[in-house]
């Protein structure tokens, strides 16, 4: 089998401990093909000492490109000749057959570009395995719910297709960077569906090591900015109420309650049925916290 290189692209900023066990992690992996890694620094001085031409090379870069992780990701990318483009975060590390496994899968659907793999969630100390239940993954499925088991940690993709006249860069203009990879799945599975390896292959640290996690005006913003840019979302009813009651629990969350009960009043019209609603209100009430709720929920692996 000829095997295609690969390039591996890992946006950081300001934790080194947990880069170097996301490096570690790929140039460990059992890939019997040439792979690289791409480490590239944003909103903050990298550290050159990282970079290493012995075995599975890393590369150091400095984001050139936007502030975050799509211009992280671009800056990788760009930086790149490899045939494939794999994206790891810095605060997750992949299983040692992870991209073997997922090359394999991809390789053998010549029309397909881009792929992705379960995940495990680690969430102090707990880990919980989120899979899809599907070997394809399509444009209806990723309107009707964000499936968060396929997560950025585990795309892998022909370079090819990263052309503009294809699926393209990661877009930048997404507000704060958030909901960037919903948006490139979205973007990759109107072409043709996704490739989809549903084993836990790469683990997934949930909490406060992330930049966002209770960032909750970029919350709302990048969500907004998802349903004008793919009308498939509102055009799905369980998947526009989702979005709602995702703004809806967000804006209950930041003390916006009158922008809360409009979104959960939309959320209601889509499907009354929609759970973040309930959420929602009862945050609005003064019943619960969103950040306990959210906080519960990812001790089960999953989130809002």
């Amino acid at each position: 089998m000829n095997w295609p290189s690969v390039g591996v692209v890992i946006p950081t900023r300001n934790r080194p401990e947990l880069v170097r066990k996301a490096i570690a992690a790929v140039r460990e992996q059992e890939y019997p093909g040439a792979h690289t890694v791409v480490v590239v620094y944003d909103q903050a001085e990298p550290d050159h000492t990282l970079a290493t031409a012995e075995g599975v090379g890393v590369q150091v870069l400095t984001n050139r490109r936007a502030s975050g992780l799509a211009g992280a990701r671009n800056t990788g990318i760009l930086g790149l000749d490899t045939e494939f483009v794999a994206f790891c975060d810095d605060d997750d590390t992949w299983a040692p057959d992870k991209l073997r496994r997922q090359v394999a899968a991809l390789l053998a659907e010549p029309d397909a570009e881009f792929a992705t793999c379960a995940i495990e969630v680690e969430f102090e100390g707990r880990t919980t395995a989120r899979l899809a239940g599907c070997s394809r993954v399509t444009v209806d499925q990723l309107a009707r719910s964000r499936m968060a088991m396929l997560h950025s940690s585990s795309f892998l993709i022909r370079r090819e297709a990263l052309a503009e006249d294809a699926i393209g860069l990661v877009a930048e203009d997404a507000p704060g960077s958030q909901n960037e990879d919903w948006d490139l799945l979205l973007r990759a599975a109107r072409r043709t569906p996704i490739v989809h390896v549903d084993e836990p292959l790469v683990r997934v640290l949930w909490g406060r090591t992330s930049h966002y996690a209770y960032e909750y005006a970029t919350k709302i913003s990048s969500l907004r900015w998802m349903m004008q840019r793919h009308p498939e979302i509102s055009g799905c009813r369980p998947g526009a109420a989702r979005v709602y009651g995702q703004l809806a629990c967000w804006s209950a969350a930041s003390g916006n309650r009158s922008q809360a009960w409009q979104f959960s009043k939309e959320a209601v019209r889509a499907n009354w049925r929609e759970p973040r609603t309930a959420i929602a209100l009862a945050a609005m009430t003064g019943a619960v916290k969103v950040e306990n709720v959210l906080s519960a929920l990812h001790k089960r692996g999953r989130g809002i």
